[in-house]
């Protein structure tokens, strides 16, 4: 079973076996979802933004997404159960003193290890991938789940926000994790669309309310209505019934008319307590008078003036 050249092949060249399962390197893995975008695959930079589900993202790459959804992009699947921005939450991160940034390996020459650029506030440990992190979703304060444990309080270790079990969101969780959360995102979003649709109902019957109220109100107007015009009606009656009345009640108020108008038309020609100077100041007075031939034709703006 030689072949040229006086070789022997070995068994495993001639019998194939089972392919062996590839095995995804870990620290790669945990290198992807702690220091870079799950929607980008860009490095992770300020501001960080975490959904529901426990992932991380470049806020501006949720805007971008947002924005045009129809764009064809490598990990759209990633955000499919983003629908806006009420859907993430901006995340409160503690810097660590011991990330150098790009500047740590510019050249290459040193063992890059797996070092966070964050760590945690109460117990300091690097978010890194190697230890539990989550995040509260009614602060966005991130912290490591050993701190949780430790310390176990009802108010944010950082901003002091209360908070409910119900608010913490692990941080790149396990499949069976990353499921729950699944299952309280959907029952959450069930609890607001009930919570919305009896609003509606709610404004829907206030608004029909509102609207029978007036026509109950104008009908009674109209019989408000009616009432003055009865009364109306009453006291005409009345004064034609005062008019008709005896005669010297009525010659009485025609006298008092009579003298009121006389007095208030009186001329002042016929003042005897003025002088003729002061008449002759007026148009009525014998002097300011013409005659035909002084009559013009036309009409000025001073008529008196020739």
């Amino acid at each position: 079973m030689g072949c040229d050249g006086g070789t022997i092949p070995k068994r495993h060249e001639l019998v194939k076996g089972p392919k062996k399962v590839e095995k995804v390197d870990k620290n790669a893995e945990m290198v992807a979802k702690w220091k870079y975008c799950a929607l980008s695959q860009e490095k992770l930079r300020r501001p960080i933004v975490a959904c529901e589900m426990g992932r991380l993202y470049n806020k501006d790459a949720i805007i971008e997404y947002l924005l045009d959804k129809s764009a064809e992009r490598p990990n759209a699947e990633a955000v499919v159960h983003i629908r806006g921005m009420k859907d993430i939450k901006d995340l409160i991160l503690t810097d660590n003193p011991e990330w150098e940034g790009e500047r740590r390996n510019a050249k290459g020459d040193k063992y890059e290890d797996n070092c966070g650029m964050f760590i945690c506030p109460v117990v300091g440990l690097e978010m890194n991938g190697k230890h539990r992190f989550c995040y509260l979703q009614t602060c966005g304060c991130v912290f490591s789940d050993r701190a949780m444990k430790e310390v176990k309080t009802e108010i944010c270790h950082k901003c002091g926000d209360p908070f409910k079990n119900e608010d913490v969101v692990i941080l790149n969780g396990t499949k069976e994790e990353v499921q729950k959360l699944r299952v309280q995102m959907e029952e959450k979003r069930a609890k607001a669309k009930t919570k919305k649709s009896k609003k509606s109902k709610a404004a829907e019957s206030l608004s029909t309310s509102s609207e029978s109220q007036p026509t109950s109100s104008g009908s009674k107007g109209d019989t408000e209505a009616d009432a003055p015009g009865q009364s109306s009606q009453q006291n005409g009656d009345e004064s034609k019934s005062a008019v008709a009345g005896p005669s010297g009640s009525s010659s009485v108020s025609k006298g008092t008319g009579s003298s009121l108008t006389t007095a208030t038309k009186r001329s002042i020609q016929e003042m005897e307590d003025k002088s003729e100077a002061f008449k002759s100041l007026f148009t009525t007075h014998n002097s300011a008078k013409r005659t035909k031939d002084q009559m013009s034709n036309w009409v000025t703006h001073t008529p008196y003036h020739f």
